[in-house]
Order: C-alpha cells, then structure tokens, then sequence
C-alpha cells in the first residue's frame, strides 16, 4: 500500500528526464546539421572556382586584348592625324576597315602606303611596321572619285583606241632613237615574270626622251611623284597624274617603256624608258591607286 502511495511528482520525474534528454539531444543534431551546412557553404568545388575564375576572365577581354602585341600607329588622312594602337599581326585588309571606321573611307576608295603600297593579304608584322609607324591614307568620297575618274576613264580608251591603230610603241620613230643608244650602263637589274613593291630609294638608269638620265622618287607622304633629271627635279602631284601607260621593250621584254600622262593630250606623256618590269604594276598602282578600279 506505501508503494502504491507515491506522490504524482515523483511519477513524473523519469518522464521529464527522458523528454530534456531528446530536446538535448534535438538540439545538438540541429547545431551540428546547422555546423554542417555552414561547412559546406565554405567549401568551395575546384570545377565551380575553375569556371568562376574562367567566367572572370571571359568578363574582361578587353583587358586581356593589352597581353598580345600592338603597336602605336599614325594614320595620316587628309591633314588629319590618328594615333591608333593596332594588333600587329593584324592583316592590312583589317587596317583598311580601321581606317574605314575612322574617316568614314570604304576600304576599296582607299589608297593605304607603308614603304609602297600596303598589301592587304599580309600581316603588319610580316611587313615589319614599328612603333610610331606613319601610315599615309589617300582616297577621296566616292562623289569626288567618280568627278575625277570619268575624264580620266574616257582619256584611257581614246588612248587604248589610238595605240590598237598604231604600230607597237618601241618601233616608232620618236622612241627609236632613244631605244637605240642601247641600255643604260646603270640600268637597275630586272627580274621577269616577278612583281615587287617599290624599293625604298628611287629607280635610277632609266632615259627620257631626249635620251638624259632620269630618276622617279616617289615621296608618298607627301603624295608626290618627282622626277629628277641632271638640271632639275619636277615635283608632281600623283592626283594629277591621268594615266600611265607602258610596254615591254621589243626583245628586252624584262624592260618596259612607260609615259606618266601630265595634260589632257598624248603631247603631255613624259617617257621613261628602261623601267625594270618588277615595278611596272607597283608604279601604277601607287600613282593611280588601285581604288581607281572600283
């Protein structure tokens, strides 16, 4: 009977132990659970932190451009100067559509000069430009281009016309007598079937027509062609020049004769004779400019 008279608070007490020890126990799962969740939120995967770190990357490309090799250039149109800094290993065709974005010139009314005419399937550093490199630019809008090239498109067909009547130009008279004395003793060497650019000093030991020694410097910065002669040298703008003219001399077909044409008529050609065939498209092109084509 003393056993089964024990007090409600002591019937209670196991049951109280029991229950502060699964809340202990609730407790410390959750503390360790929340430990454990705060763990991993630290931990970084290495393929996250390897794409986190090449998504930073991707993000400032344009920073990562300053790693490759540029080089500062001045790009000279029309009395305007621009400094651009350009990839060296950029091709003269990706210049030609800087230059495009700068003045507004459509690559082909271009007419782009480093050291001759720039070539457009070759890379700025296969051409060796430098550091502060001058980059001369001559085209006009297309406006002013068609102003200019109809005269100079019609004088080229009259001229086409009149040379088909004639007999080749190396056997006329007026050419004979020049072509006759012979090549000049320093005449510069001639490689058939090979074009070059320009070299970078004038074409010497060629003849005019009055069978004096003659040399062209071509001053493309200036956009001028001169010629020199023993008592003077004739500084012509290239724009004024409409048309150039030239044939393989009759069996030295490595040496053309060629007439830089000066006025309206055939009065005005100014001959050269003796003139290596490695230059002859190169001379044209820089007096003319391939842009005249388009």
């Amino acid at each position: 009977m003393a056993a089964a008279s024990a007090s409600p608070d002591d019937a209670d007490e196991p049951g109280m132990e029991t229950e502060a020890q699964n809340l202990q126990l609730s407790c410390g799962d959750a503390g360790e659970s929340h430990a454990s969740a705060a763990g991993k939120a630290l931990e970084v995967d290495p393929l996250q932190e390897d794409s986190a770190i090449s998504q930073a990357s991707v993000s400032n490309g344009g920073d990562s451009e300053t790693g490759k090799d540029l080089v500062e250039l001045k790009i000279i149109w029309n009395k305007n100067k621009y400094d651009v800094k350009f990839l060296l290993d950029s091709t003269g065709a990706d210049l030609k559509e800087k230059i495009h974005s700068l003045t507004g010139l459509p690559p082909t009314m271009q007419k782009v000069m480093f050291k001759g005419l720039l070539p457009e399937e070759k890379t700025l550093r296969e051409i060796k430009v430098t550091n502060g490199a001058k980059i001369m630019v001559v085209g006009s809008t297309i406006n002013d281009v068609l102003a200019v090239n109809t005269p100079k498109e019609a004088g080229q067909q009259e001229v086409k016309a009149e040379e088909n009547k004639k007999e080749p130009l190396c056997r006329q008279k007026q050419h004979r007598k020049v072509l006759d004395k012979g090549k000049p003793e320093d005449v510069m060497p001639s490689v058939k079937g090979v074009q070059e650019r320009l070299p970078t000093v004038p074409l010497s030991g060629m003849y005019n027509k009055t069978g004096g020694k003659v040399r062209l410097t071509f001053k493309l910065e200036q956009d001028q062609l001169w010629i020199g002669t023993k008592e003077r040298t004739e500084k012509i703008p290239m724009g004024s020049i409409k048309n150039v003219v030239s044939e393989p001399i009759e069996g030295h077909e490595d040496y053309h004769m060629m007439a830089f044409q000066l006025g309206p008529t055939e009065a005005s050609y100014y001959w050269v004779y003796w003139v290596p065939t490695q230059y002859v498209d190169a001379i044209k092109d820089t007096v003319l400019g391939k842009w005249q084509y388009f």
